[in-house]
C-alpha cells in the first residue's frame, strides 16, 4: 500500500528541482559564454582592433630592444579600426638596432594612420629615434630629449686578472677576431675598428634626425653632440613640434588630420606580462620571490636603468646617469 507523500516533502522536491534546473541553465550559459569568448580571442574579435573608431594609445617605457611583441602590436594597429595613434614614449633608449626596428615599424604605421609621439618625461637616444618614426612630436616643457649619439661599452678585466694571477690564452684567426675581449688591453687597431662601426651608426642617426626634422647640416651639428635638452630647448632647436601632452596631441590630430572629435582613447598593450617575457611564467610565486625574480620582473615592467640592464649587447643608443640608482 502506497502512502501519500507529505506535502512538505513534495514542496522541498519542487524547490530542489528548480534549483537544479537553474544551475544547469547557468552552467550551459557559462560554457556558451566561454566558447564565444574563446572564439573571439582566436579570431581577434572583441579586441581594440575591432571596436568602433578610437584613438589608440601605444606606450613604450624603459629600454627599447625592438622585441617581437612590440613590433607585432604596431603591425596589428596598421589594420585596426583606430583612427589615429598616440605613441607615448618614456625611454632612455636601448640598442641601436632595436630602436631602428621600432622606428621603421612606426614609419610603416604612419603611412596608414596619423601618429603623434607624446613625451612626458624622457625620449633620449633610442627613445628619440622611436619618436622620429611618428608624424608629430609633442613634449612637456620639462621632458628630456635628444642624446643623439651611439656608444659601445665593454669591460676590461686586465688588472683584476693580474691581481689574482689569471691569464686568458687564446688562438684566433686574426688579430681583430673577438676584439675587444676584456681580458687584455684593447689594441689601437681594435679600437679603431670599433670606432669605425660607431661612426657609421652615428652618421645614420644624424642623417635620420636631419631628414625627419628637416634640419640643415649646421643645425644637426649643433644638437648631435650627445647632450640632452629640455622640451622647451628642444622646441627652439626644432627637435619637437610643440609643447604639451596628450590633449595637445589630440587637438593636432583633430585640426590637422581631420580625426573626428570626441573619440575615446584606448590603450593597446601586449598580452604578455613581465614574467612571460622573461620566460618565467611557469614558476610558482614562492620560487619567483625566493630567487628575487619578482624584482627583475618589476624592472622589466617599469624600465630598468642602464646600470641594471647590462644584458644589452652591441651598439647602444641610450642615455643614462653613471652611478644612478
Amino acid at each position: 500500500m502506497n502512502l501519500p507523500l507529505p506535502p512538505d516533502y513534495l514542496a522541498e522536491r519542487r524547490i530542489l528541482r528548480r534549483r537544479v534546473s537553474f544551475w544547469r541553465i547557468a552552467a550551459v550559459a557559462a560554457v556558451i559564454a566561454a566558447l564565444v569568448a574563446g572564439g573571439l580571442r582566436l579570431s581577434g574579435s572583441g579586441s581594440p582592433s575591432t571596436l568602433t573608431p578610437h584613438i589608440a594609445r601605444l606606450t613604450f617605457e624603459g629600454l627599447i630592444t625592438g622585441d617581437r611583441d612590440s613590433l607585432k602590436l604596431v603591425r596589428k594597429l596598421e589594420d585596426s579600426q583606430a583612427a589615429a595613434v598616440l605613441v607615448v614614449i618614456d625611454s632612455p633608449g636601448g640598442t641601436a638596432s632595436g630602436a631602428e626596428r621600432l622606428h621603421d615599424a612606426l614609419r610603416r604605421l604612419s603611412a596608414k594612420k596619423p601618429t603623434v609621439a607624446v613625451v612626458g618625461t624622457l625620449a633620449a637616444s633610442g627613445g628619440y629615434i622611436a619618436a622620429l618614426g611618428t608624424e608629430q612630436i609633442v613634449a612637456q616643457g620639462n621632458a628630456l630629449l635628444g642624446s643623439i649619439g651611439v656608444i659601445l661599452q665593454f669591460p676590461n678585466f686586465t688588472k683584476l686578472l693580474d691581481t689574482v694571477g689569471v691569464k686568458m690564452e687564446e688562438v684566433k684567426s686574426s688579430p681583430l677576431k673577438g676584439a675587444p675581449s676584456g681580458f687584455e688591453p684593447t689594441s689601437p687597431e681594435a679600437r679603431a675598428a670599433l670606432a669605425f662601426v660607431v661612426e657609421d651608426s652615428y652618421a645614420w642617426f644624424k642623417a635620420l634626425v636631419k631628414d625627419r626634422r628637416g634640419l640643415t647640416d649646421e643645425q644637426v651639428a649643433r644638437v648631435a653632440d650627445g647632450r640632452i635638452y629640455s622640451g622647451r630647448q628642444s622646441l627652439e632647436l626644432h627637435l619637437v613640434d610643440r609643447l604639451g601632452g596628450e590633449r595637445e596631441a589630440i587637438d593636432w590630430l583633430e585640426r590637422e588630420k581631420n580625426v573626428a572629435k570626441g573619440l575615446p582613447v584606448r590603450d593597446w598593450k601586449s598580452s604578455k606580462n613581465a614574467l612571460e617575457r622573461l620566460g618565467l611564467e611557469s614558476l610558482s610565486a614562492a620560487v619567483v620571490e625566493a630567487l628575487g625574480l619578482d624584482r627583475l620582473a618589476r624592472l622589466v615592467e617599469q624600465g630598468a636603468s642602464f646600470a641594471e640592464a647590462r644584458m644589452l649587447d652591441g651598439l647602444l643608443s641610450i642615455w643614462h646617469l653613471d652611478g644612478a640608482e
